[in-house]
């Protein structure tokens, strides 16, 4: 479809500058930003993908991960073609490296209807930077709010003030994906990124500007992406500007697009990950993809029972009263919602 951008300025000389994301591609005539999606036509910027969803599934929320918002719930989860980062390991490289607009026409309002007619709880924007494709986001994402429905990013936080002030027009859950402990040199080589320093000030200005729900992820890459000192220097910044009840998921690599030749993360290495945050004070630091492993279970910090245990994206038990309370202590646990009656019944489908 294409529609103009809301997130540019105007240049001269009929140039203009994208503010979705922290490239600040600047365009002439013709060109298209680094994404592939958002272009100067005209003397204006046009969202490119507007209106093409270029995959829909329904999803556990436990899939994104996000744990501590709606537990149990269904996600419509949708995607457009083209991507702000340029990861050798990416797992959706198929279509966040496409730089043909390509998927199905779908209004705003019939995204929302898709995920009603599956039963899905909300809408995430997801499989590629949902930051480039904002404008269309945030135009299903107030639909969906009043059709009772939530929207949650799974975003690489490669924002600006100005992104950020829309996401809080219609957000209600991100969950921040850091690669490689966000060391700079691994951002550099592997992800395309000179700095990872506008990651941690998008965080601050969703914290400080938005009430989104927010959550911690870190992609642990074998050997090039698992430097511990980094690792602690990310888990003090978030304990230290999030609190200690800051939910931090550490997520094994596997091999993938251009790093085939990489080993899966050590189990060793996720875990030694986890002591680094419990050390520094985070309450709730949580292992990925290793399903069956016992981190992968929400631990009642007072009393140290079990009051959600999972195995994968699937909740196996709930020990947690209706306001979330510990049923063994009345400890409260910091989670939006309550658990979804959707938590028992299959929540994965391909939708188109």
């Amino acid at each position: 479809m294409g529609k103009e951008a809301i997130l540019y300025e105007k240049l001269p000389n009929q140039k203009v500058r994208c503010t979705a994301c922290a490239r600040y591609c600047e365009m002439a005539e013709g060109q298209i930003g680094l994404c592939g999606v958002r272009g100067n036509i005209n003397g204006k910027l046009d969202l490119l993908v507007y209106g093409k969803v270029i995959t829909g599934h329904v999803d556990p929320i436990e899939k994104k991960p996000v744990t501590h918002f709606h537990p149990g719930s269904k996600v419509y989860s949708i995607a457009t073609t083209g991507c702000n980062w340029l990861c050798k390991y990416c797992q959706n490289y198929d279509i966040s490296k496409r730089r043909k607009i390509e998927g199905v026409d779908m209004t705003p309002d019939q995204v929302v209807e898709t995920a009603l007619n599956n039963g899905a709880d909300g809408i995430a924007y997801t499989y590629n930077e949902p930051s480039i494709f904002i404008e269309f986001a945030r135009d299903c994402g107030v639909i969906a709010h009043k059709k009772n429905l939530y929207n949650v990013f799974v975003s690489n936080g490669y924002d600006t003030p100005e992104s950020v002030k829309m996401m809080g027009e219609f957000l209600d859950s991100i969950t921040v994906d850091f690669k490689g402990n966000a060391e700079p040199a691994f951002t550099r080589k592997y992800i395309g990124v000179p700095d990872p320093k506008p990651i941690f000030d998008s965080l601050l200005d969703i914290r400080d500007k938005t009430k989104i729900h927010v959550e911690i992820t870190d992609l642990i890459v074998p050997e090039v992406g698992d430097n511990l000192d980094y690792a602690e220097k990310l888990c003090k910044f978030v304990y230290d500007e999030f609190g200690p009840e800051m939910p931090i998921h550490f997520l094994r690599f596997h091999p993938d697009y251009k790093m085939m030749e990489f080993d899966p993360t050590p189990v060793k290495t996720l875990e030694k990950h986890h002591q680094i945050a419990k050390k520094v004070g985070l309450k709730y630091a949580y292992i990925g993809n290793v399903p069956g492993h016992p981190l992968e279970h929400t631990y009642c910090p007072e009393c140290n029972n079990i009051v959600i245990k999972r195995f994968g994206f699937d909740i196996e038990s709930w020990n947690l009263d209706e306001n979330n309370q510990c049923k063994f202590c009345e400890n409260k646990i910091p989670i939006v919602g309550k658990l979804s009656k959707n938590y028992k019944k299959n929540r994965f489908h391909f939708v188109q």
